[in-house]
């Protein structure tokens, strides 16, 4: 008795580099597919591993002042040599990018009166840097610690271009579910299968271990920091439904 699967045929999701979420845009298409046998679904993961050529690092300066005026001045001046040094690095304007400014209010607790008296005003501002040279990793963390940055984060590692490991892994995928869905139809009694819809997410890359420091003070260090990038992953998920055919009916 035909059964009649109306489904996605068809859902490619594709996502993008970043050094925080990945935003996704989906391309899928219905239809209706007669299928005369019993249909297997099946999902499957593969990824691929690939060295990184991106570094990403967060840097930051905090000042504080008893007006709100005095410490965005004060934060501006410092972070200003901050940026400045990245510049200087051979980092390009538009891989670096301003993160978040914040101002805050800042209160000590006079146990004595037992209240809170106003100490003044707190500005953080932080930028995220991308670092095309990852093996400059170490050295740039130390300059900008030498420049004035009080918080260091980072690095994260990323490839700039991952697609054609992303299409060894969509390759590896359906050669290892197309062989897992002829083994049930085998198991079944039938001699082969016939595609009948696949819906793909793509994964984002995933970076080595974070490795974080915040500073408040720290006088100018001799050596680089030890960075080594290691290798990051990525990969593709895909579902697919298989129809179990005879030998007669697989065309």
């Amino acid at each position: 008795m035909n059964r009649l699967i109306k489904t996605a045929a068809i859902a490619l999701i594709a996502g993008a580099a970043a050094t925080g979420p990945m935003p996704f845009a989906a391309l899928a298409a219905n239809v209706e597919i007669q299928a005369q046998g019993p249909v297997v679904e099946l999902s499957i993961y593969e990824t691929i591993e690939l060295e990184p050529d991106i570094a990403t690092i967060g840097a930051g300066v905090s000042t504080e002042a008893r007006t709100a005026v005095e410490a965005m001045r004060m934060n501006a001046v410092e972070m200003r040599r901050v940026i400045d040094r990245i510049k200087s690095l051979g980092v390009d304007e538009k891989d670096i990018q301003t993160t978040g400014i914040n101002l805050n209010a800042r209160y000590d607790y006079d146990r004595t009166n037992q209240k809170q008296v106003f100490r003044g005003y707190q500005v953080s501002n932080r930028v995220t840097v991308k670092l095309r040279e990852i093996e400059q990793t170490g050295q740039v963390l130390d300059a900008l610690v030498v420049a004035g940055a009080t918080d260091l984060s980072g690095p994260s590692f990323s490839a700039e271009d991952d697609s054609a490991a992303k299409e060894q892994a969509r390759n590896r995928a359906m050669e290892r579910v197309k062989a897992r869905a002829l083994s049930y139809a085998n198991f079944a009694g039938y001699d082969d299968v016939k595609l009948l819809a696949v819906s793909e997410s793509i994964t984002g890359r995933s970076p080595v271990q974070n490795v974080a420091r915040s500073m408040v003070a720290m006088d100018a260090v001799e050596s680089a920091a030890p960075v080594q990038p290691g290798v990051i992953s990525t990969g593709v998920s895909i579902s697919v439904k298989y129809e179990m055919v005879s030998a007669d009916h697989s065309e």
